[in-house]
């Protein structure tokens, strides 16, 4: 297994657990963070920011979490399934009241230096809130 591959491996293991430190780790600390369907965010301070605000409206495991690397290791792909709990209602989205949800996701990362430089995440955020709203 390729170092890249191992690295983003590490970093949805923590993401599994939890450990939001040990996902930072994997990050460079100018790391760029593309928002599924909103802005980029740089730096591992502002994506601590995103994991607490995740932490306190969502419970989420990523099941079935394949990696696709290029040959040369500086990019992965990654697809996976997301099963989880929308717990507290996140801003600008529909009230949350314990709403489960499974649906397809995936991510691009860009890795140098034994660092994650680049995380960009997809998943349709209609089929998401087609879910929410009728549980």
């Amino acid at each position: 297994m390729s170092d890249s591959v191992q690295l983003i491996q590490r970093y949805y293991d923590a993401f599994n657990r939890g450990d939001w430190d040990a996902m930072l780790d994997c990050l460079d600390p100018e790391v760029a963070h593309d928002l599924n369907q909103g802005p980029r965010e740089t730096g591992r301070d502002v994506f601590r920011q995103f994991l607490a605000r995740m932490d306190r409206s969502y419970v989420e495991r990523l099941e079935d979490v394949v990696l696709m690397p290029t040959a040369d290791g500086r990019r992965v792909a990654a697809e996976y399934v997301v099963h989880g709990e929308y717990r507290i209602t996140d801003e600008g989205l529909p009230p949350a009241k314990g709403q489960r949800y499974v649906l397809p996701g995936g991510a691009f990362f860009e890795v140098a230096n034994d660092r994650i430089t680049r995380v960009t995440n997809y998943y349709n955020l209609e089929e998401w809130l087609r879910q929410v709203a009728q549980a």
